[in-house]
């Protein structure tokens, strides 16, 4: 399926969805240094990368239109510095905020269906109106706001719109805060999804329901007792249930049966197979980055839970979250290739560049299992449509 993807980083989000199918993919990144990433694992022959269309350019402006009415999907993960916890909360004052420019690729491309990724703060109150907006726009992207009007006015004219004729929407929409973790991901991240589907494609859209739980996983360490034994840890010497866990251990055992989800992905999971890291050897991203330590908030990410969710950092590497506490209790930095893993990269993808400028890679790319998840979920509709439109 041919797809477009706007904001591409490194690749996270457009790995996954090529996993469920959409493979056929112009990717627009503008970052030089995500680009050269991107560049380095197609000529590598790295699975995926290699299919894509990479091109080096600001969305701002840029020509979509070219690039015809027949996409399958558009996606992408407009700038979060805007709707960030940790940013100016200036929302769409804040000249960094891309959404219309999401907008507009809908809008020129027509696309059967399109994801968008964004920070949770997206789904705080002060952004309620903004988000309300956003949605608005999506649902009727062929209704461009006249320069004369402020966004407050012209979501008041689509709103209008909107109740007098929902069955004349353009597109149908969902919008959920979703955690990473539950969808196979071995991070606690917390994220804001935007899916819709064309009208004429489905009458329904619906993120997909979570896949893994957090239940599931203590069940599994504090019940059954197989996580430990899987990592060969003797479930009596395993740390303890935490206040949560220990909540949930009792619930489970009234319940007296395992959840059907599958468990929780642990950082223990995904990283025990690499090993120590490297002081050199074979893989270039596997290496001791030196200087970790803690302080107030900054505590590290415990192996034997997803990890906490990793960050860019405008300087680097920020405090806990890219830290990893060891068995002594001492903490040390996600090597690149752990953090990598950490986002559902393969260990054939290199991230190229600094150590800031991989670290703001990966702290910034959507977790290749999103992609994947929800992206399935479309591939879905979108063969279902065509098979309906065939059989007819």
């Amino acid at each position: 399926m041919r797809s477009l993807e706007i904001f591409g980083g490194c690749g996270g989000l457009a790995l996954g969805l090529s996993r469920a199918g959409f493979t056929r993919k112009v990717l627009i990144e503008r970052d030089g240094h995500a680009v050269q990433t991107l560049v380095y694992n197609q000529q590598r022959g790295v699975r995926h990368f290699c299919e894509w269309d990479v091109v080096e350019a600001d969305v701002c402006g840029f020509a979509f239109d070219k690039l015809g009415t027949n996409l399958d999907l558009v996606s992408g993960g407009p700038p979060c510095q805007p709707f960030s916890i940790g940013g100016k909360h200036l929302g769409p004052a804040d000249h960094r905020n891309l959404w219309p420019e999401a907008i507009r690729a809908v809008k020129e491309t027509r696309p059967k269906a399109f994801i968008f990724e964004n920070v949770q703060g997206l789904l705080r109150p002060a952004f309620q109106e903004y988000l309300r907006y956003i949605v608005l726009q999506l649902r009727w992207p062929s209704r461009t706001k006249p320069k004369s009007l402020s966004w407050q006015q012209h979501a008041i004219q689509l709103s209008s719109l909107d109740e007098a004729s929902p069955d004349l929407r353009e597109y149908q929409i969902d919008v959920k805060g979703i955690n990473a973790a539950d969808y196979g991901a071995a991070q606690k991240r917390h994220r804001a999804i935007v899916v819709g589907v064309r009208s004429d494609i489905s009458s329904t859209c619906q993120i997909p329901n979570p896949t893994h739980s957090q239940a599931s996983l203590t069940w599994d360490k504090y019940i059954s007792g197989d996580y430990w034994i899987r990592h060969g840890i003797d479930p009596g010497k395993s740390a303890g249930p935490s206040a949560t866990e220990a909540r949930l251990v009792a619930q489970l055992r009234q319940l007296d049966e395992r959840p059907n989800l599958g468990a929780w992905t642990t950082a223990r999971d995904r990283l025990s197979s690499l090993g120590a890291p490297l002081d050199g050897g074979q893989d270039p991203n596997h290496y001791q980055r030196p200087g970790a330590r803690r302080y107030r908030n900054h505590t590290g990410s415990l192996a034997d839970e997803p990890a906490k969710a990793l960050k860019a950092g405008a300087h680097g590497v920020p405090g806990g979250e890219n830290m990893l506490v060891q068995s002594d209790n001492s903490v040390r930095y996600f090597t690149v290739r752990e953090m990598a893993r950490l986002q559902g990269f393969p260990d054939e993808f290199i991230a190229t560049g600094s150590w800031r400028h991989v670290t703001r890679q990966l702290g910034n790319a959507v977790p290749a299992e999103i992609g994947e998840a929800i992206g399935s979920y479309i591939a879905g509709i979108i063969a279902s449509a065509v098979s309906t439109r065939i059989a007819a």
